[in-house]
C-alpha cells in the first residue's frame, strides 16, 4: 500500500470517527460520571474493538452479513439489546456527576475497557462505516492481512484521537453540572439516545 493510498484512507476515516455514535456517546458519558483520565480505559477498549471489527470486515464479515439472512438477524438483535440495556442502565442510574473519593461508585479499569470493546463490537455505525471504507483499499488476497491490519489500525487509532478530544471536553464540561435536574436530564438523555441507536440497530434492514 502506497503513502498516497493510505493518506486518503486517512482523509476518508476522519469525518465517521468524529461523528456521534454509541462509541463517543459511552466516551462522554463515562467521562460526565467519573473522569476524564478513567475513561481513557472505555477509550482503549472501543479502539481494540475497532480494530478487531475491521479484521472482521477483511475477512469477510461484511460480506457474511450481506449473504446470510440469519447471520445478519443475529447480529442486530444482540447488538441492539445490548445498546438498549445501557441505555436502560444509564437512564436509571441515581449517581451524581460529581467524582467521589469513594472507588465503590468508580468502575475499575477492566470494567470500563470490557465495556468498550463491547460497544464497538455491536456498534452499528462502526460496522457500516468499515464494510463501506475498507474493501475499496484491499488490492488482493496475498495482502490482506497486510493491508486490512493498516487499515484497521488506522481507522480504530483514528477512533481512539476523538474518543480521547470528547473525554477531555466532557471532563472540563462536567464541572457546571451541578443541578441534579441538569444531571437528570443529561443522564436519560444520554440513556435515551442509547435505546435510540439499539432500536434502530434492531430494526435495521440489509
Amino acid at each position: 500500500m502506497s503513502l498516497d493510498t493510505w493518506l486518503i484512507f486517512v482523509a476518508l476515516s476522519i469525518l465517521p470517527a468524529f461523528s456521534p455514535g454509541p462509541g463517543l456517546l459511552l466516551t462522554m458519558s463515562n467521562s460526565l460520571r467519573f473522569g476524564s483520565r478513567i475513561t481513557l480505559w472505555s477509550a482503549l477498549g472501543n479502539t481494540i474493538g475497532i480494530a478487531i471489527l475491521g479484521m472482521a470486515v477483511t475477512f469477510g464479515l461484511g460480506a457474511i452479513m450481506l449473504a446470510s439472512g440469519l447471520a445478519f438477524t443475529i447480529l442486530k438483535i444482540v447488538g441492539g439489546l445490548y445498546l438498549i440495556w445501557l441505555g436502560i442502565k444509564t437512564w436509571r442510574d441515581r449517581s451524581n456527576l460529581v467524582e467521589s473519593n469513594d472507588g465503590d461508585q468508580i468502575p475499575n479499569s477492566s470494567k470500563l475497557f470490557l465495556t468498550g470493546v463491547g460497544i464497538a463490537l455491536t456498534n452499528p455505525k462502526a460496522m457500516a462505516v468499515l464494510v463501506a471504507i475498507i474493501p475499496p483499499f484491499l488490492t488482493g488476497p496475498s495482502q490482506l492481512l497486510v493491508e486490512g491490519s493498516i487499515l484497521s489500525c488506522t481507522y480504530a487509532a483514528t477512533c481512539l484521537v476523538s474518543h480521547i478530544a470528547v473525554a477531555l471536553l466532557s471532563g472540563r464540561f462536567r464541572l457546571f453540572i451541578t443541578s441534579p435536574r441538569r444531571v437528570k436530564i443529561l443522564r436519560r438523555s444520554i440513556g435515551a439516545t442509547f435505546m435510540g441507536f439499539g432500536i434502530a440497530m434492531a430494526a435495521a434492514t440489509r
